[in-house]
């Protein structure tokens, strides 16, 4: 595990799904309001958790709409899915985000993996070795849109013609990246492509294991270790077991750590009251740091 050298930054994490659009709106303004560093919907056609017909909005443009009524938090999706957009209309929407937010935009992007949103709609779902080839395809199409007056690409799945793409973003060369993953292939391309390697792993010993794993990955890459910053999420549960948690993560490496405030899409409670909790215990979060 690298040695921390980045800054501890704590995002919140609420998916814009079950509960009314001005839920979602007023937890973004107590999150931000509160000083989080960021904020982090997500990225499906349909709501995730026990029941498949709950309402869900998409992400993107909550991420248009959040850049309007914040003023200082950075924002993203944890994690946009590489599937369902083409890398000249993803790049398109994240630069548009990111003028919009004046340049508070965070990448967030993954290979996508819940085959139903794909199958019901009729779209393709590639198999998980070429998912990751599309990502990493993709990743180096976005990165000459958002840096060369013309781009030029082709890749087994995409291809660029001299495309144009203005404007570029604010940030430069582009958005930091955060790319979720876990696999040996993907904790390569993360070494390759991220700024940020954010664990999907589903407990967090084994994110703990996969985090020293990224490390061998960028050592092999020529990368040093350090230079990849590591996030993780942590449901806020009381305070005293939230903050225990967060000291854990702190000693595993983790540098930004996204608190996350609901889960499935059966609610339980009011989602503003728990944003309100979590602003709460903010201070007593950054005095781990």
């Amino acid at each position: 595990m690298p040695s921390r050298t980045n800054p501890l930054r704590y995002g919140l994490k609420f998916s814009q799904q079950v509960h009314p659009i001005g839920v979602h709106v007023d937890v973004w303004r107590t999150a931000d309001a509160a000083g989080f560093d960021h904020i982090w919907p997500f990225d499906h056609l349909i709501a995730l958790g026990p029941d498949p017909t709950a309402p869900i909005f998409d992400g993107w443009t909550a991420l248009g709409a959040m850049a309007a009524i914040t003023k200082r938090a950075r924002m993203g999706l944890n994690v946009t899915g590489n599937l369902y957009r083409h890398p000249g209309l993803m790049a398109k929407i994240a630069v548009t985000v990111d003028h919009l937010s004046n340049g508070r935009l965070e990448f967030g992007i993954g290979t996508g993996w819940n085959e139903p949103e794909f199958t019901q709609f009729g779209l393709p779902f590639p198999s998980a070795g070429d998912r990751v080839t599309m990502l990493d395809e993709s990743l180096r199409a976005m990165k000459l849109l958002w840096s060369e007056p013309r781009a030029t690409y082709k890749g087994r799945f995409y291809e660029l013609k001299d495309a144009i793409a203005e404007p570029k973003p604010i940030q430069r060369p582009h958005p930091p990246i955060w790319i979720g993953s876990k696999g040996e292939r993907m904790l390569r391309l993360t070494a390759r492509h991220a700024d940020v390697w954010h664990s999907n792993a589903p407990t967090f010993e084994e994110g703990v294991a996969l985090s020293k794993a990224l490390d061998a990955a960028c050592t092999k890459a020529g990368r040093d270790p350090a230079s990849l910053r590591r996030s993780i999420s942590m449901r806020l549960t009381s305070p005293e077991e939230t903050i225990e948690k967060a000291k854990a993560t702190i000693a595993a490496g983790f540098t930004e750590i996204l608190v996350m405030i609901g889960g499935g899409n059966v609610p339980a409670g009011d989602p503003r009251k728990r944003a309100e909790e979590a602003a709460a215990l903010l201070p007593r979060l950054r005095a781990l740091g």
